[in-house]
């Protein structure tokens, strides 16, 4: 059955280390990753677009054009004339990254500032997609505006998925950051946590605690990712399945991994697969991924749909 993904973040200006010392450019961005990824894997009668703000620059004309060279549409993207792309630097040691980040006058930041053209973006959607990032570089009452858009989505029935994708240094104390991605998740009826960054700021013990945590909060189906532990995926508390990770050699760059699996992830599952098999699917992408350079990899180099 066809239909619309809409992923709602902010795309970034990416720096990545080349050969000679030089510096490799690209665009990428969690959000924009995962709808890179569930376009690769999405049946062609779906569509993928893309909700941000960027500037009316170069730069930002040249983003576009490459968000629209991998057939993810760009007809909701706010242009701010006094903004500019948020740019961030990877660096990589022992194929884990760090980064850094340049985005005090990223236009992105007031995606959620003209709320009439927000609630029209998410109308032509089936599904919805947003982040820990996309909530932590909002001002409070864009935050609220975005998450009252999502409440109405997932009450007129669309799939709300969400990612807590939790990065501290966004924040401005982490009493702030667990209350705002708590309300988040309640704004979602699929969350996709990481249990490592779980764990380490809400205290979570195992899995399980993660998942019954989320369930208290009204969110209905949850994938817990952890790492190469697998995918643990429950349903409404009803029915609960692990999914073993698929063992990788040589871990060469952890960027995109999370992403990747819920592109593919939310891709199988729009094509009607299982959540199993949606999921044992994403777990190949993701060690795909992870085995080369950058965030975004080309879909010959990625696991066939079918065996």
């Amino acid at each position: 059955m066809a239909g619309t993904l809409l992923s709602i973040g902010e795309c970034m200006v990416e720096l990545m280390q080349a050969e000679g010392g030089m510096l490799r450019k690209g665009y990428a961005g969690d959000t924009f990753n995962t709808a890179y990824y569930a376009r690769l894997f999405l049946p062609s009668d779906w569509s993928v677009d893309y909700f941000t703000a960027v500037g009316t620059d170069t730069v930002s004309a040249e983003m576009l054009a490459f968000i629209e060279s991998k057939n993810i549409g760009t007809a909701h993207i706010c242009r701010n004339e006094d903004r500019i792309p948020g740019l961030y630097m990877i660096h990589l040691k022992d194929g884990e990254r760090s980064f850094s980040y340049w985005r005090s006058a990223s236009a992105a930041k007031l995606l959620a500032d003209d709320p009439d053209r927000l609630r029209a973006a998410i109308e032509t959607a089936d599904l919805v997609f947003f982040s820990g990032i996309t909530l932590a570089i909002l001002s409070s009452n864009a935050v609220e505006t975005l998450r009252s858009e999502l409440r109405r989505a997932r009450a007129s029935g669309k799939r709300v998925v969400f990612d807590p994708n939790i990065r501290p240094r966004l924040w401005e104390h982490l009493a702030q950051m667990r209350a705002v991605l708590e309300a988040g998740a309640r704004a979602a009826n699929m969350v996709l946590p990481s249990f490592d960054d779980e764990a380490t700021h809400f205290g979570d013990g195992t899995v399980s605690a993660t998942i019954d945590r989320y369930r208290a909060l009204g969110v209905e189906d949850i994938a817990v990712k952890d790492g190469a532990n697998g995918v643990t995926v429950d349903l409404a508390g009803k029915e609960r399945v692990h999914v073993p990770a698929l063992p990788v050699p040589v871990v060469i760059d952890t960027t995109s991994a999370g992403d990747s699996f819920n592109g593919a992830f939310l891709a199988r599952l729009a094509a009607g697969d299982s959540h199993a098999d949606a999921a044992a699917f994403a777990v190949r992408v993701a060690a795909a991924v992870i085995s080369r350079h950058g965030a975004l990899i080309a879909r010959d180099k990625l696991p066939a749909t079918v065996l």
